[in-house]
Protein backbone atom coordinates (compact mmCIF):
# COMPACT_ATOMS: atom_id res chain seq x y z
CA UNK A 1 0.00 0.00 0.00
CA UNK A 2 1.66 3.19 -1.22
CA UNK A 3 0.31 6.72 -1.41
CA UNK A 4 1.29 8.68 -4.51
CA UNK A 5 -1.20 11.52 -4.24
CA UNK A 6 -4.49 11.87 -6.09
CA UNK A 7 -5.90 14.02 -8.86
CA UNK A 8 -7.74 16.06 -6.20
CA UNK A 9 -4.83 16.54 -3.80
CA UNK A 10 -1.39 17.98 -4.57
CA UNK A 11 1.00 16.10 -2.29
CA UNK A 12 4.65 17.13 -2.11
CA UNK A 13 7.34 14.46 -2.28
CA UNK A 14 8.20 14.78 1.42
CA UNK A 15 4.53 14.35 2.37
CA UNK A 16 4.26 11.18 0.26
CA UNK A 17 7.40 9.85 1.97
CA UNK A 18 5.90 10.57 5.40
CA UNK A 19 2.59 8.85 4.62
CA UNK A 20 4.28 5.75 3.20
CA UNK A 21 6.77 5.60 6.10
CA UNK A 22 3.92 5.67 8.62
CA UNK A 23 2.12 2.89 6.71
CA UNK A 24 5.28 0.76 6.57
CA UNK A 25 6.08 1.29 10.25
CA UNK A 26 2.41 0.82 11.23
CA UNK A 27 2.68 3.95 13.35
CA UNK A 28 0.22 6.84 13.58
CA UNK A 29 1.14 9.73 11.30
CA UNK A 30 1.08 13.00 13.25
CA UNK A 31 0.59 15.90 10.84
CA UNK A 32 1.08 19.51 11.91
CA UNK A 33 0.89 22.73 9.95
CA UNK A 34 -0.96 26.00 9.65
CA UNK A 35 -4.77 25.76 9.67
CA UNK A 36 -6.09 25.43 6.14
CA UNK A 37 -3.10 23.58 4.68
CA UNK A 38 -5.02 20.36 3.95
CA UNK A 39 -4.14 18.24 6.97
CA UNK A 40 -7.60 16.77 7.45
CA UNK A 41 -8.19 16.37 3.71
CA UNK A 42 -4.97 14.34 3.52
CA UNK A 43 -6.57 11.43 5.41
CA UNK A 44 -9.57 11.44 3.08
CA UNK A 45 -7.32 11.40 0.01
CA UNK A 46 -5.10 8.65 1.43
CA UNK A 47 -8.22 6.51 1.93
CA UNK A 48 -9.38 7.30 -1.59
CA UNK A 49 -5.98 6.52 -3.12
CA UNK A 50 -5.67 3.20 -1.29
CA UNK A 51 -9.32 2.22 -1.71
CA UNK A 52 -9.64 1.94 2.07
CA UNK A 53 -12.66 2.63 4.31
CA UNK A 54 -12.57 6.06 5.96
CA UNK A 55 -13.37 6.77 9.61
CA UNK A 56 -13.28 10.29 11.08
CA UNK A 57 -13.04 11.25 14.75
CA UNK A 58 -13.27 15.03 15.12
CA UNK A 59 -11.91 16.06 18.51
CA UNK A 60 -13.47 18.90 20.52
CA UNK A 61 -12.45 20.59 23.76
CA UNK A 62 -14.86 18.33 25.66
CA UNK A 63 -13.87 15.08 23.94
CA UNK A 64 -12.56 12.28 26.17
CA UNK A 65 -10.34 9.43 24.99
CA UNK A 66 -12.86 6.88 26.28
CA UNK A 67 -15.36 8.10 23.67
CA UNK A 68 -13.04 6.80 20.97
CA UNK A 69 -13.23 3.32 22.49
CA UNK A 70 -16.83 3.00 23.66
CA UNK A 71 -19.46 4.58 25.89
CA UNK A 72 -21.71 2.75 28.33
CA UNK A 73 -25.19 4.31 28.68
CA UNK A 74 -26.06 3.38 32.25
CA UNK A 75 -28.87 5.96 32.41
CA UNK A 76 -30.76 4.37 29.50
CA UNK A 77 -30.33 0.93 31.02
CA UNK A 78 -31.71 2.12 34.35
CA UNK A 79 -34.68 3.73 32.63
CA UNK A 80 -35.40 0.59 30.60
CA UNK A 81 -35.18 -1.59 33.70
CA UNK A 82 -37.81 0.56 35.39
CA UNK A 83 -40.03 0.11 32.33
CA UNK A 84 -39.48 -3.66 32.28
CA UNK A 85 -37.73 -3.62 28.89
CA UNK A 86 -36.22 -7.00 27.92
CA UNK A 87 -33.17 -5.25 26.45
CA UNK A 88 -31.70 -4.74 29.94
CA UNK A 89 -30.77 -8.42 30.11
CA UNK A 90 -27.95 -7.86 27.58
CA UNK A 91 -25.59 -5.06 28.61
CA UNK A 92 -24.26 -4.91 25.05
CA UNK A 93 -27.44 -3.09 24.07
CA UNK A 94 -26.17 -0.09 26.05
CA UNK A 95 -22.63 0.03 24.76
CA UNK A 96 -21.96 2.44 21.91
CA UNK A 97 -18.86 1.76 19.84
CA UNK A 98 -16.33 4.53 19.32
CA UNK A 99 -14.29 5.23 16.21
CA UNK A 100 -11.29 3.21 17.44
CA UNK A 101 -13.51 0.19 18.05
CA UNK A 102 -14.97 0.53 14.53
CA UNK A 103 -11.45 0.82 13.10
CA UNK A 104 -10.20 -2.24 14.99
CA UNK A 105 -12.99 -4.55 13.80
CA UNK A 106 -13.30 -3.26 10.22
CA UNK A 107 -13.26 -5.99 7.55
CA UNK A 108 -10.76 -4.01 5.47
CA UNK A 109 -7.80 -2.04 6.75
CA UNK A 110 -9.28 1.44 7.28
CA UNK A 111 -7.86 4.93 7.46
CA UNK A 112 -8.71 6.54 10.81
CA UNK A 113 -8.51 10.33 11.10
CA UNK A 114 -8.14 11.75 14.61
CA UNK A 115 -8.67 15.40 13.75
CA UNK A 116 -7.27 18.33 15.78
CA UNK A 117 -6.07 16.29 18.74
CA UNK A 118 -4.65 19.43 20.37
CA UNK A 119 -8.17 20.77 20.99
CA UNK A 120 -8.75 18.27 23.79
CA UNK A 121 -7.42 18.21 27.32
CA UNK A 122 -3.67 17.60 27.71
CA UNK A 123 -4.38 14.13 29.13
CA UNK A 124 -6.28 13.06 26.00
CA UNK A 125 -3.19 11.85 24.05
CA UNK A 126 -1.81 10.09 27.14
CA UNK A 127 -5.09 8.24 27.60
CA UNK A 128 -4.73 6.75 24.10
CA UNK A 129 -1.11 5.61 24.42
CA UNK A 130 -1.78 1.97 25.22
CA UNK A 131 -4.60 1.56 22.71
CA UNK A 132 -2.63 3.08 19.82
CA UNK A 133 0.47 1.10 20.75
CA UNK A 134 -1.05 -2.35 21.29
CA UNK A 135 -4.09 -1.78 19.08
CA UNK A 136 -6.40 -3.33 21.67
CA UNK A 137 -8.49 -2.35 24.68
CA UNK A 138 -10.57 -4.00 27.38
CA UNK A 139 -14.35 -3.56 27.76
CA UNK A 140 -14.98 -3.80 31.51
CA UNK A 141 -18.77 -4.09 31.24
CA UNK A 142 -18.65 -7.23 29.06
CA UNK A 143 -15.23 -8.60 30.03
CA UNK A 144 -14.06 -8.79 26.41
CA UNK A 145 -10.87 -7.56 24.75
CA UNK A 146 -11.26 -5.77 21.42
CA UNK A 147 -8.16 -6.34 19.31
CA UNK A 148 -7.48 -4.91 15.87
CA UNK A 149 -7.83 -7.40 13.02
CA UNK A 150 -5.26 -5.31 11.15
CA UNK A 151 -3.59 -2.15 12.36
CA UNK A 152 -5.53 0.76 10.84
CA UNK A 153 -3.73 3.59 9.09
CA UNK A 154 -4.03 6.33 11.70
CA UNK A 155 -3.59 9.98 10.71
CA UNK A 156 -3.62 12.52 13.54
CA UNK A 157 -3.76 16.26 12.91
CA UNK A 158 -2.70 19.11 15.18
CA UNK A 159 -2.78 22.89 14.79
CA UNK A 160 -0.06 23.25 17.43
CA UNK A 161 -2.44 24.91 19.91
CA UNK A 162 -0.75 23.01 22.72
CA UNK A 163 2.28 20.76 23.16
CA UNK A 164 1.72 17.02 22.95
CA UNK A 165 3.33 14.66 25.51
CA UNK A 166 6.72 13.17 24.65
CA UNK A 167 5.46 9.63 25.26
CA UNK A 168 2.75 10.20 22.66
CA UNK A 169 5.17 11.74 20.16
CA UNK A 170 7.50 8.73 20.44
CA UNK A 171 4.76 6.50 19.11
CA UNK A 172 4.10 8.63 16.01
CA UNK A 173 5.78 9.35 12.72
CA UNK A 174 5.84 13.14 12.46
CA UNK A 175 5.44 15.43 9.47
CA UNK A 176 5.06 19.20 9.30
CA UNK A 177 3.24 20.46 6.21
CA UNK A 178 5.13 23.55 5.15
CA UNK A 179 3.11 26.32 3.63
CA UNK A 180 3.06 25.80 -0.17
CA UNK A 181 5.43 27.85 -2.30
CA UNK A 182 3.88 29.81 -5.22
CA UNK A 183 4.54 27.02 -7.73
CA UNK A 184 2.86 24.37 -5.56
CA UNK A 185 0.04 26.78 -4.74
CA UNK A 186 -0.59 27.37 -8.45
CA UNK A 187 -0.90 23.59 -8.91
CA UNK A 188 -3.37 23.42 -6.00
CA UNK A 189 -5.43 26.21 -7.56
CA UNK A 190 -5.49 24.39 -10.91
CA UNK A 191 -6.79 21.23 -9.20
CA UNK A 192 -9.69 23.14 -7.63
CA UNK A 193 -10.41 25.45 -10.58
CA UNK A 194 -9.36 23.72 -13.79
CA UNK A 195 -8.87 26.13 -16.67
CA UNK A 196 -8.80 29.25 -14.49
CA UNK A 197 -7.16 32.22 -16.22
CA UNK A 198 -3.46 32.11 -15.46
CA UNK A 199 -3.07 35.92 -15.44
CA UNK A 200 -5.67 36.12 -12.67
CA UNK A 201 -3.93 33.37 -10.70
CA UNK A 202 -0.54 35.04 -11.16
CA UNK A 203 -1.70 38.44 -9.89
CA UNK A 204 -3.79 36.90 -7.10
CA UNK A 205 -0.84 34.84 -5.84
CA UNK A 206 1.47 37.88 -5.84
CA UNK A 207 -1.03 39.83 -3.76
CA UNK A 208 -1.77 36.82 -1.53
CA UNK A 209 1.90 36.24 -0.63
CA UNK A 210 2.44 40.00 -0.19
CA UNK A 211 -0.35 39.99 2.40
CA UNK A 212 1.17 37.01 4.21
CA UNK A 213 4.52 38.83 4.34
CA UNK A 214 3.15 42.05 5.87
CA UNK A 215 4.93 42.56 9.23
CA UNK A 216 2.54 42.48 12.15
CA UNK A 217 -0.30 40.59 10.48
CA UNK A 218 -2.07 38.54 13.14
CA UNK A 219 -3.82 35.88 11.03
CA UNK A 220 -2.05 35.00 7.81
CA UNK A 221 -4.49 33.87 5.10
CA UNK A 222 -4.35 30.14 4.39
CA UNK A 223 -4.70 27.95 1.31
CA UNK A 224 -8.43 27.43 1.84
CA UNK A 225 -8.93 31.18 2.19
CA UNK A 226 -7.04 31.80 -1.04
CA UNK A 227 -9.33 29.34 -2.83
CA UNK A 228 -12.41 31.09 -1.43
CA UNK A 229 -11.02 34.46 -2.55
CA UNK A 230 -10.30 33.24 -6.06
CA UNK A 231 -13.83 31.85 -6.32
CA UNK A 232 -15.23 35.25 -5.35
CA UNK A 233 -12.95 37.03 -7.84
CA UNK A 234 -14.33 34.81 -10.60
CA UNK A 235 -17.95 35.22 -9.47
CA UNK A 236 -17.59 39.02 -9.35
CA UNK A 237 -15.62 39.01 -12.62
CA UNK A 238 -12.70 40.93 -11.10
CA UNK A 239 -9.81 40.87 -13.56
CA UNK A 240 -6.05 40.72 -13.03
CA UNK A 241 -5.67 44.41 -13.88
CA UNK A 242 -7.71 45.30 -10.78
CA UNK A 243 -5.41 43.20 -8.60
CA UNK A 244 -2.37 44.76 -10.26
CA UNK A 245 -3.44 48.27 -9.28
CA UNK A 246 -1.15 49.96 -6.82
CA UNK A 247 -3.45 52.90 -6.07
CA UNK A 248 -2.77 53.82 -2.41
CA UNK A 249 -6.50 54.30 -1.87
CA UNK A 250 -7.05 50.69 -2.87
CA UNK A 251 -4.25 49.06 -0.91
CA UNK A 252 -6.73 46.71 0.77
CA UNK A 253 -7.46 43.96 -1.79
CA UNK A 254 -10.96 43.61 -3.25
CA UNK A 255 -13.21 41.19 -1.33
CA UNK A 256 -10.63 41.21 1.45
CA UNK A 257 -13.10 39.60 3.87
CA UNK A 258 -12.11 36.23 2.39
CA UNK A 259 -8.46 36.82 3.34
CA UNK A 260 -8.41 39.09 6.40
CA UNK A 261 -10.36 37.52 9.24
CA UNK A 262 -10.08 39.96 12.14
CA UNK A 263 -10.40 43.69 12.69
CA UNK A 264 -6.74 44.10 13.74
CA UNK A 265 -5.50 42.99 10.32
CA UNK A 266 -8.04 45.15 8.49
CA UNK A 267 -6.97 48.16 10.58
CA UNK A 268 -3.33 47.31 9.85
CA UNK A 269 -3.96 47.53 6.10
CA UNK A 270 -5.98 50.72 6.54
CA UNK A 271 -3.06 52.28 8.40
CA UNK A 272 -0.66 51.15 5.69
CA UNK A 273 -2.92 52.73 3.06
CA UNK A 274 -3.07 55.97 5.05
CA UNK A 275 0.72 56.08 5.48
CA UNK A 276 1.23 55.35 1.77
CA UNK A 277 -1.15 58.17 0.79
CA UNK A 278 0.55 60.56 3.25
CA UNK A 279 4.03 59.71 2.01
CA UNK A 280 2.89 60.13 -1.59
CA UNK A 281 1.78 63.73 -1.11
Amino acid sequence: MRFEGTSAYVATDDLKVAVNAAIALERPLLVKGEPGTGKSVLAIEVARALGAPMLEWHVKSTTKAQQGLYEYDAVSRLRDSQLGDERVKDIRNYIKRGKLWDAFVADERPVLLIDEIDKADIEFPNDLLLELDRMEFYVYETGETVKAHRRPIVIITSNNEKELPDAFLRRCFFHYIRFPDPETMAAIVEVHYPGIKQRLVSEALKLFYDIRDVPGIKKKPSTSELLDWLKLLMVEDIGPETLRERDPKKLIPPLHGALLKNEQDVHLFERLAFMTRRDGR
